[in-house]
């Protein structure tokens, strides 16, 4: 079976002519043309005709996103797709691959010209999301690049892209708080420096995006439930974890405990490693505690800024252990 063609055209005025330019290209081709200001009786027969395949190819305007589905058509040109919206680009290119049949999706703009900077970043993005089920992803960089607006206002377009979409989540929920009288408690954002390597291999997700998304993932974590759940996706998708995201996983744990014993920096420096604390919320009784834990390998240092302690490493071998331990016993 041969299959079908639409070539998306998203200018009324000039689609007769384009049209008559692609039936003259391709004089083979049985060639028709659909848009918005057709009558529906119009626009009923025309698609008939390509559903019975009495025309391989139909010029169309942005019409074609409005839930259009005929398994035969597996090829789509999109001429001028930096003028479109991601999310139409989206729905446009699901138009083809409704079948078993290999489905191609060209997305092209004018040669040599300079793409505005959302226009660049829409056309990367369809480029980047071509798995099945990219859906959520595609609406999450659409809103990025255009904003998401006021949720409480009557804007309709807003500048998430200047500050990121976890933090215009972060922001956006202080608001809510403040407006329902709630406290809102400021979140400790705990610097690590630690000499361990964690990170994630090109060998174990080679994917860029993929490999971004587990990133994202680790560092949203809050909790041992959240960080279990991380590991379960991981080994589901991509097998035994290796050793340098183990250590990413124990630093995001690092992390959770300092938040909650108000640790502000924890670095090392040789054997050492050093606590830094909130002056405003550390307890000087509990230096006296650690003293008798740790005995002769500990060191207070009471500035006015940010208090500290130095803990000498016993096994350099377990510095994260070790963290984790110290921490506990906060």
């Amino acid at each position: 079976m041969i299959g079908q063609v639409f070539y998306l055209y998203n200018n009324v005025q000039n689609i007769l002519k384009k049209t008559s330019d692609i039936s003259e290209l391709v004089p083979e081709a049985k060639v028709d043309l659909a848009h918005g200001q057709m009558s529906s009786s119009e626009l009923e027969k025309i698609m008939q005709d390509f559903i019975d395949q009495k025309t391989n190819v139909l010029i169309c305007t942005t019409i074609l996103e409005s839930g259009i589905d005929i398994p035969n058509a597996n090829t789509i040109i999109v001429e001028n797709a930096d003028r479109l919206g991601l999310a139409q680009l989206y729905q446009i290119r699901g138009r083809v691959g409704r079948c078993d049949t290999q489905a191609y999706a060209y997305i092209t703009y004018r040669r040599d010209k300079m793409l505005s900077e959302e226009a660049d970043k829409r056309l990367k993005a369809i480029k980047e999301f071509t798995e099945f089920g990219s859906g959520f992803k595609i609406a999450m960089r659409d809103l990025e690049i255009r904003g998401a607006g006021s949720i409480m206002g009557e804007i309709q377009h807003g500048h998430m892209e200047q500050v990121g979409y976890d933090m215009y989540c972060k922001l956006l929920d202080e608001v809510v708080k403040e407006i329902q009288g709630k406290k809102i408690e400021e979140e400790i954002d705990v610097q690590i420096d630690l000499n361990v390597s964690s990170f994630i291999p090109d060998e174990f997700i080679e994917n860029p995006s993929q490999k971004i998304e587990i990133y994202q993932n680790i560092a949203s974590c809050k909790n041992e439930e959240a960080i279990r759940n991380v590991i379960d996706e991981i080994i589901d998708r991509y097998g035994p974890i290796p050793k340098e995201i183990e250590n990413l996983l124990a630093i995001a744990r690092i992390k959770n405990l300092a938040r909650e014993k108000f640790v502000l920096k924890i670095n090392q420096r040789g054997n050492n490693i050093i606590y830094y604390f909130d002056d405003k919320k550390f307890q000087v009784e509990i230096v006296e505690k650690l003293m008798r834990i740790y005995k002769g390998k500990i060191k207070f240092s009471p500035s006015k800024i940010n208090p500290y302690i130095t803990v000498q490493i016993t096994n350099d071998f377990e510095i994260l252990q070790e963290c984790q331990t110290f921490l506990k016993h906060l």
